[in-house]
């Protein structure tokens, strides 16, 4: 989306003026949303299906959404099916009201939690853009159970390691709060990314946005491959590696290996 296009839901949403110039305060927004496009777009530009179906998990005011609906259907001229997913059943009612009032039909906004959320059909992709702490598990799980092509998440306040962690020889990691905070989210962010290749995912994690623009800017980025199962199993091994060298238990693991 280049400055001087008409998005009418980025307009409604504040982020564009109705002459297409970048609302000061939402710059930031928009080039979160422009580079997540970037991603989408080296996906979706090389894929021949007519129809793109995806779930977008805690879609809140679903900024992404509503641009990831125009990008396919008014630039790729595919058709769209797409379903938004968060717990403010204001902000999904308010949501549904803006698809309705530009007629995009394949656009659909439901209140509920992600860990309880039942696909009525698979989705092609799953998304998420900052769900909260194992709230990315519980949507890169659902992801992988319905098979899934592709996954985009960036994911945001990974407490969940933090706590346990108890790193024998490795204390440094942990003697500064600070450090502390950043070890756990990357190393649950590459646990993550260990496990997706476990159940078959070429994965990546990226840069997101720069650092000045929002701390969240890892982007984990997975697609369905054909991955040899000894390295499959090698990327299961690290993971479960990095949990046992510093006495962790982690969402994701527990929900692929049922413990």
């Amino acid at each position: 989306i280049t400055e001087g296009m008409i998005v009418p839901p980025l307009v409604d949403l504040g982020v564009l003026t109705p002459d297409g110039r970048i609302v000061k305060a939402k710059y930031d927004k928009f080039k979160q949303i422009n580079r997540f496009l970037e991603f989408l777009d080296d996906l979706l530009a090389k894929d021949s299906r007519d129809t793109v179906r995806i779930i977008d998990f805690g879609c809140g005011k679903s900024y992404l959404t509503f641009v990831v609906y125009y990008y396919i259907t008014e630039i790729l001229h595919k058709k769209a099916d797409i379903a938004g997913l968060d717990l403010k059943k204001d902000v999904i009612d308010h949501c549904n009201q803006v698809a309705e009032k530009y007629g995009y039909d394949g656009l659909k906004f439901y209140w509920g939690d992600i860990k309880d959320y039942v696909a009525q059909q698979a989705p092609d992709m799953v998304i998420t853009l900052h769900a909260c702490d194992t709230a990315t598990d519980y949507a890169l799980f659902h992801a992988m159970e319905w098979g899934a092509r592709y996954i985009l998440s960036v994911p945001c306040c990974q407490h969940e390691l933090n706590p346990q962690l108890q790193p024998g020889t490795l204390s440094a990691l942990t003697k500064y709060g600070i450090i502390r905070e950043r070890t756990a989210a990357l190393m649950t962010d590459a646990i993550r990314g260990c496990l997706l290749e476990w159940c078959g995912y070429k994965t990546q994690l990226l840069e997101f946005v720069d650092l000045e623009n929002s701390p969240k800017n890892i982007l984990i980025r997975a697609v369905k491959a054909n991955i040899p199962l000894p390295k499959r199993e090698h990327a299961k091994k690290e993971s479960e590696a990095l949990l046992h060298q510093f006495g962790a238990s982690q969402t994701l693991h527990k929900l692929l290996t049922k413990k």
